[in-house]
């Protein structure tokens, strides 16, 4: 006889695992109680006064999927942003981001219509990049009437994320690849379109990444000395890479693997850019040789924890057999 499913046992661990960005353990827990009554422990968790209870319905929604899912997702999303507060926030992003994991075209005519209502002028940074995020999974052309109005109320400077997005509609992977390595494009707007490529990159647009890398290497060895737009540029990339990156590497060429590997050498070696520096360690694991061990090592941040991901990976490259 099958156990009997302990609901407040199962809402505290679905809480759990999305807090802690838990995915695989939040969407087997989602499936646990079979779609029926998921639906409707969901529907019920909307309601709760605490704001992480709401996030995790959400997330639990955007599994379920379908139509419902969708009206019910953009009806709490009207609920939340009138609440104007953090809370609020912080389960409106979620919404967001179940309705870009939702098929349909439901769930893009919902973002389409947050997109419509929002002040797009005023919006946090973070906020703007999760509906560009969210807009580019349900990627259509009926989107751009929308998101170039939205950009009418926007200065052409800074590049956000909208504009990163308004990017990749409009251009075939061919044309981005020669844009990617145009000098004239304002390094910010090229670091906009990989943090929206971030969310979802295809095959098609894996054929861009060369030119992005080709334009992190060409940047002068003096601003591996610096903060701002390079190292922005810098982390792009390297947050793409490290989050698709057992989708990537049987995609990219040995030549690309080659470089790659070379740039994550030179940001390894740039302690001035730590953010880039350990995140250039984690993707020298995968594209390095053993001998980049010693790189690693020597270049081990002082601060126990940082310390480590240069250990863990210096570790990985000296049992990874010698091609």
């Amino acid at each position: 006889m099958p156990r009997e499913l302990d609901l407040d046992q199962w809402k505290d661990d679905l809480v759990t695992a999305c807090r802690f960005g838990e995915e695989e353990r939040a969407r087997a827990l989602v499936q646990e109680p079979g779609p029926r009554k998921a639906r409707v422990l969901l529907e019920a968790m909307m309601e709760d006064e605490e704001g992480l209870v709401r996030q995790a319905a959400a997330f639990g929604l955007g599994e379920l999927g379908g139509a419902a899912s969708a009206r019910r997702l953009e009806q709490q999303l009207v609920r939340e942003e009138a609440r104007g507060d953090y809370d609020g926030e912080s389960v409106a992003e979620a919404i967001t981001q179940a309705l870009g994991r939702l098929k349909g075209t439901g769930a893009r005519s919902s973002l389409i219509r947050k997109l419509q209502r929002s002040s797009v002028g005023t919006m946090d940074p973070a906020d703007l990049c999760t509906l560009a995020r969210s807009l580019w999974r349900r990627r259509h052309p009926e989107l751009l009437p929308p998101i170039r109005k939205a950009l009418e109320q926007l200065p052409p400077a800074p590049p956000t994320a909208l504009h990163g997005l308004l990017v990749l509609l409009e251009m075939p992977p061919e044309q981005l690849r020669t844009w990617a390595q145009d000098t004239s494009i304002p390094i910010e707007l090229k670091e906009e379109v990989l943090s929206v490529l971030t969310e979802d990159i295809t095959e098609a647009l894996v054929s861009t990444l060369p030119s992005f890398i080709s334009t992190a290497h060409a940047f002068p060895e003096t601003t591996m000395r610096e903060e701002g737009a390079v190292s922005s540029y810098y982390l792009a990339l390297l947050s793409l890479l490290l989050r698709h990156r057992e989708y990537l590497r049987p995609l990219l060429s040995p030549e690309t693997q080659s470089e790659l590997r070379a740039l994550a050498r030179k940001l390894v070696a740039a302690t001035a850019l730590s953010n880039c520096a350990i995140r250039a360690a984690v993707l020298l694991q995968y594209v390095g040789s053993p001998e980049d061990a010693d790189l690693l090592l020597a270049h081990r941040p002082a601060e126990p924890i940082l310390a480590k991901v240069f250990d863990d990976a210096a570790q990985a490259l000296r049992l990874r057999p010698v091609q």
